[in-house]
């Protein structure tokens, strides 16, 4: 066997062998600092009320730059974060040319969650893509590529199958998913409701069922359903369950008058906090009997 073919084989293996151990290091690395951030906010005081946002960021004291609904040559998710970020203007209205680092950025600002957690959502979306987190750019309609973020059974859209533009949301879906509240807010003198993690995985049962017997076309792959179980657990940490905030948010994808996350973790929700509720929501999801979800789905269409 030839030397130079051992020399070129030899490099390939060691480059190989090298990049394997940089990403277990970089990967023990970041969840080491998440787990750190995690210790740190259980000892460590809440961010006051009212100053979840510092000054002079948007959203500080409540006061959110002003909300316009998005045109039609705009760019749109399936994602109702991303969406109410360019709708106020806190990313480029028009959705477009976006760099992964200023979502990572406007999400850790907007919604207080950990610096790990901001860069790992949108660090895994640019991967999906096939692009450079550091350096490249995406439109918001870029992520509704069919099972990448975008998935089938979701809380609020109808899947891909029933329609291809993911980025309008379906407040047919969304009502029925507010309607399914059980909790009660211990501070409303009224007994408000609140949706709760176990709120979320009912829907979620009856949505994986509702889109296998109306879908042919349905998948969801345990990534997926962790990921929409993700993304389900926002309504509940960030948005504390609370119905009147949810609505806004879900339908108009704007982030209510006087509104700040109600977490308020002191240096921004963990991903180890966050995936408590994931898996919260995911480890309850039990999907009911088909005939009774056909059953339901024709009451819906008598009404």
């Amino acid at each position: 066997m030839p030397r130079p073919f051992l020399l070129v084989a030899g490099r390939k293996l060691t480059f190989a062998a090298a990049a394997i151990v940089f990403r277990v290091l970089s990967a023990t690395a970041f969840f080491s600092v998440d787990l750190v951030i995690t210790i740190l906010n259980v000892v460590l005081p809440q961010k006051p009320m009212g100053k979840v946002i510092p000054y002079p960021k948007p959203g500080a004291k409540g006061l959110w730059p002003q909300y316009r609904a998005p045109l039609e040559s705009d760019s749109r998710s399936a994602c109702p974060a991303l969406n109410a970020m360019c709708n106020h203007g806190i990313l480029a209205r028009d959705g477009r040319k976006l760099s992964f680092k200023d979502i990572s950025a406007a999400i850790q600002d907007t919604y207080n969650f950990s610096p790990t957690f901001s860069f790992f959502v949108p660090h895994y979306a640019a991967q999906m893509l096939g692009r450079d987190y550091f350096k490249d750019t995406v439109d918001l309609n870029d992520f509704n590529v069919h099972n990448g973020i975008e998935h089938d059974a979701s809380l609020t859209r109808m899947d891909h199958c029933h329609e291809p533009e993911q980025h309008p949301p379906h407040h047919h879906t969304i009502d029925r998913l507010l309607n399914c509240a059980t909790g009660i807010d211990p501070l409303s003198s009224r007994g408000r409701k609140l949706l709760t993690d176990s709120d979320l995985a009912v829907f979620s049962g009856i949505r994986r069922v509702e889109s296998r017997l109306t879908n042919p076309q349905y998948t969801l792959d345990t990534f997926h359903k962790l990921f929409g179980s993700n993304n389900a657990a926002t309504m509940t940490t960030i948005f504390g369950g609370k119905l009147d905030d949810l609505s806004v948010w879900l339908k108009e994808e704007k982030l209510p008058d006087g509104w700040e996350p109600r977490r308020r973790d002191r240096f921004g929700v963990s991903m180890l906090s966050f995936n408590r509720h994931v898996l919260a929501v995911e480890l309850a999801v039990e999907e009911p009997d088909p005939k009774f979800v056909r059953a339901s789905m024709k009451e819906q269409m008598l009404r």
